[in-house]
């Protein structure tokens, strides 16, 4: 608000100063038309001009009182230009930004709507999850199924994956998924500024977070930040309520299999052949993600704990991820959509597999 105020401060005094010069020089020019023709009588070194008692009366206090008041604009207007153009800077990347995401949701919008139809697989402007057409080819038959796919949700793409990671996946795609490349280094129709301006519309449909840090003051990203109490509160129930169903044995293995928004935080979506589309296999054999059965994660993390951190952190390695390749090779995080006893019960389910 500051940084709008002292800009159109600004363009006020742009527009007072420009008149003014455009007056002075309109009447110096009808001035200097009288005088034309004339020079030699009306040269300046012999023109009567005014005497002393008039210079130093009433014309000297006004030249003098116009030079205080000019001083004074000075004086005040270069602090006050100091102290509002941090502010004033601020409030130029904010409006940027908000002009990012704009563009942003335009290509995020239906086809029919001009954009590029993110909006069709990943439910609507909110990107909470949605379903998109593929079809998948037994490898064994070669016979060829039509789907529908599980697409994930992206309002929490950001509690799982880095900017990095994110913009890879926008420019390269997921293979063997419906996601495609979109970015021109990918073969796809976007260049690098229209990436941009989808991954700032990306931010702002994050689900606020909660319990952020100091000094963390955008709950749309906050590192330290959770997905809200009442979420957290909806999974752990839903959790319960298949245990109790009987659906699952354990608590562990509800959350591992939870489909809730679209699979945003199943794990099964990665570790599960088929379950992206609705016919999963055995449980945990990979897919996007690693085969975990047979008791391959206790060989990989002898230590409980850190398998717990691998999943609450992620990792930022890897060429390949998994059976069949995923983004970077990254495995996401989940330590800010999943509370420490929900990871410590997957992980004790998964060392079981």
């Amino acid at each position: 608000m500051i940084a709008l105020t002292s800009t159109s401060i600004a363009w006020v005094l742009l527009v007072f100063v420009t008149a003014g010069f455009i007056v002075y020089a309109v009447l110096n020019s009808r001035s200097a038309k009288d005088e034309l023709g004339s020079e030699i009588e009306l040269a300046a070194n012999r023109k009567e001009y005014l005497d002393d008692e008039a210079l130093e009366g009433p014309r000297l206090e006004r030249v003098q009182l116009l030079g205080v008041l000019l001083l004074v604009i000075v004086v005040i207007g270069l602090p006050l230009y100091w102290v509002f153009e941090p502010a004033r800077q601020a409030g130029a990347i904010e409006a940027q930004e908000e002009l990012f995401v704009e563009w942003g949701s335009r290509l995020f919008a239906p086809t029919a709507e001009g954009g590029f139809n993110c909006a069709g697989c990943h439910g609507g402007y909110a990107g909470a999850g949605g379903e998109a057409a593929w079809n998948v080819t037994d490898s064994t038959t070669g016979e060829v199924t039509a789907v529908n796919w599980k697409a994930p949700a992206l309002n929490t793409i950001f509690y799982r994956f880095d900017e990095d990671e994110v913009r890879f996946i926008l420019v390269y795609g997921r293979p063997f998924s419906p996601m495609s490349p979109w970015g021109v280094k990918g073969g796809g129709p976007m260049n690098d500024q229209q990436i941009d301006t989808l991954i700032s519309y990306l931010h702002s449909i994050q689900i606020p977070r909660e319990e952020c840090g100091i000094g963390e003051d955008d709950p749309l990203s906050c590192p330290s930040g959770h997905l809200p109490s009442k979420i957290q509160n909806d999974i752990e129930t839903r959790a319960w309520q298949l245990v109790n169903e009987g659906t699952y044995d354990s608590y562990g293995e509800a959350l591992f299999n939870l489909d809730l928004n679209s699979g945003a935080y199943s794990c099964a979506r990665c570790h599960t052949p088929g379950w992206s589309w609705g016919d999963p296999g055995v449980t945990g054999q990979g897919a996007f993600g690693w085969n975990l059965t047979g008791g391959k994660a206790n060989v990989a993390f002898p230590d409980e704990e850190d398998m717990v951190a691998f999943i609450k952190n992620g990792s930022n390695y890897g060429a390949k991820y998994g059976v069949q390749g995923q983004g970077s090779g990254r495995m996401p995080g989940f330590g800010s959509l999943l509370t420490d006893e929900q990871l410590r019960a997957v992980v004790e389910y998964v060392r079981g597999l």
